[in-house]
């Protein structure tokens, strides 16, 4: 289920709806986790990094990602990303161009991972890691994942929003969760909290009665004094839309209107008409996230004039912990290291 079709009582106290829909919470989260514990169909000789989470829907982890990428290149690594292109229409393992391929073909996320580096979109992991190796890649990061068993990783980093949390702690179809919490945790490395809010708490107590290591970052917006004082109308097709609206706000601009849309949205030719309008009959300044930029690569008219039109607000990570990073790639070499050294 995706997030967009997610409904509201996921998010609050668990309610009665949550109760009627355990016993279906129960049997999927079993099967859930079942497939999940399987042995790794396959590995490859690079170290191998997860960024997943918990949860259906996003979190933060194509920051995260795209942040540990950066850390890893400027370490004199050559780091390539592994996604599943979440929206888009590809059906084999597929090298993103980003002169030929648009969101439609391999989802907006591998759109903004390739303006960095390497990236690869495949349903099946493992594959797709193959792929990355012979592109010359000798480090594999993976935008979410974490549930998979296909490919063998050396270390997964799962991110925790930490307004929304895990929501009401159930399995979907009664909650958020993929499977249980504990299951999950049980193949965690390391938990990233993101964001200073009291939703997380549960998880992070969780976390630390298993003895696993808690990061906590926040994502700061970037050139923050540009956005002071100007008027904007501001529209998101993510996960959680609101927390970007804040974050501008919390940039200093004044958001006249805000306009929601599902994750991973697909606007129409009429929407983005709809939005140019808009913007130009208020004389005021049209502003999105990345991800919403990457989505209105298109051929289509409207669609080009408000990726023209379109400011984007751009966002970083910044770790509580500097050494953080460094960390996790080290502890994924060593681990990718002994792997090797076992199989042979």
């Amino acid at each position: 289920m995706a997030l967009d079709e997610a409904p509201d009582f996921w998010w609050g106290k668990a309610n009665w709806q949550a109760w009627a829909l355990a016993p279906l919470a129960y049997l999927y989260g079993k099967g859930a986790t079942k497939r999940m514990m399987q042995a790794p169909s396959g590995s490859v000789d690079v170290p191998v990094i997860c960024v997943g989470n918990f949860i259906a829907g996003g979190a933060g982890k194509t920051p995260t990602a795209l942040h540990l990428a950066k850390f890893a290149m400027l370490a004199g690594l050559k780091p390539g990303f592994l996604s599943r292109g979440y929206g888009g229409g590809v059906s084999i393992t597929t090298l993103v161009n980003l002169k030929q391929h648009n969101a439609h073909d391999v989802g907006d996320e591998p759109l903004l991972l390739a303006q960095l580096t390497t990236t690869v979109v495949s349903a099946n992991r493992l594959a797709g890691a193959k792929m990355l190796v012979q592109q010359g890649c000798n480090l594999i990061i993976m935008d979410d994942g974490f549930q998979n068993p296909q490919l063998q990783k050396d270390y997964c980093l799962v991110v925790v929003d930490a307004e929304r949390g895990i929501g009401n702690g159930y399995s979907m179809p009664a909650g958020p969760l993929r499977l249980p919490l504990r299951a999950q945790l049980m193949k965690a490395d390391a938990i990233l909290v993101i964001g200073n809010a009291p939703g997380a708490d549960s998880v992070i107590r969780m976390a630390a009665r298993a003895a696993k290591p808690i990061f906590q970052a926040r994502i700061n917006p970037i050139n923050k004094a540009a956005w002071k004082g100007k008027q904007v109308i501001a529209y998101a097709g993510i996960a959680n839309p609101q927390k970007f609206f804040n974050s501008l706000a919390e940039a200093g601009a004044e958001v006249v209107e805000a306009l929601p849309f599902g994750d991973h949205h697909a606007y129409s030719e009429e929407e983005a008409q709809e939005l140019i309008n808009k913007a130009k009959l208020r004389n005021m300044m049209l502003v999105t996230t990345s991800k919403d930029k990457a989505r209105l690569r298109s051929t289509h008219k409207h669609l080009m004039r408000l990726s023209e039109v379109s400011n984007v607000l751009n966002v970083g990570l910044v770790f509580d912990e500097p050494s953080a990073l460094q960390r996790i790639v080290l502890e994924a070499i060593a681990s990718s290291k002994k792997r090797i050294l076992e199989r042979r």
